[in-house]
């Protein structure tokens, strides 16, 4: 892998923590996306039960729990994301009904057949969106649902230069027809799907990076891991305002048959 195009993955996952910790949202998104999502969702009472599955700080899991009842579990690899978590739901006041545990997408804690909905914004490609669908469908009632956002192509094909950084970046990008004939095999009646606008990445995500960049690479100068993670994110943002006709995150919501 070149340097230029290297993954989040491969930097100190300290680094990785502390820079993003900073940040309100860890992915592209936007509470407004979160709840369009949530309107192609049935069903949902006191009794629900929800997953949210690296759900980071938890940015979107309290939009989810200002705007649905039932409990939710939010569950990340990073301890400091999930302090973060229960600190921002016991702000708002719903720590009756919103937990955050820390844990491993390659072994859920969770019972087959325990929730109502699965979550998961920018997250599944940790394991593979195919693999995630696979494996998560079990811990979901039957008529349960699954949303999930994802990097998808929007078109057949696309420059060699933003080709080759997503192949690197996460080999399991794929276009929208695919990837929804890819959760109808994995046993879900695709219900919904929709493009994240382009905000959701500019203004929720980027432009929020600006400042903490700055102070971050105050903090850690002469680190060359801490100034190569910040090159790597300016890198990426780039790539976005040159080539986001081609791609973008989709939202993908299916109901577990």
């Amino acid at each position: 892998m070149s340097n230029e195009n290297k993954s989040i993955h491969e930097f100190d996952f300290n680094l990785i923590c502390e820079y993003f910790s900073s940040l309100e949202r860890q992915g592209p998104g936007s509470p407004e996306v979160t709840i369009k999502a949530l309107s192609f969702i049935d069903n949902l009472t006191n009794e629900s039960r929800i997953a949210d599955i690296g759900c980071g700080t938890g940015g979107q899991t309290m939009v989810l729990a200002q705007h649905v009842p039932g409990h939710i579990t939010g569950i990340d690899l990073f301890p400091a994301f999930i302090d973060l978590f229960n600190f921002n739901a016991a702000k708002l006041n719903l720590q009756g009904r919103v937990k955050g545990i820390v844990g491993s997408m390659d072994n859920l804690p969770f019972r087959n057949e325990e929730f109502d909905l699965i979550w998961s914004e920018g997250a599944i490609y940790n394991i593979g969106f195919e693999r995630g669908l696979n494996e998560w469908r079990k811990f979901l009632k039957t008529g349960g649902y699954v949303a999930v956002s994802e990097a998808s192509w929007f078109t057949e094909e696309r420059p060699a230069e933003i080709d080759a950084f997503w192949q690197d970046a996460y080999p399991g990008i794929d276009t929208i027809s695919n990837k929804v004939a890819r959760m109808q095999k994995a046993g879900y009646i695709p219900v919904a799907t929709f493009i994240l606008p382009e905000n959701c990445w500019t203004e929720h995500f980027y432009a929020p990076q600006v400042a903490v960049q700055e102070i971050f690479l105050k903090k850690y100068a002469g680190n060359k891991t801490a100034e190569e993670l910040i090159a790597n994110e300016r890198h990426e943002a780039q790539l976005y305002y040159k080539y986001k006709e081609y791609y973008g995150y989709v939202f993908y919501i299916g109901m577990k048959i």
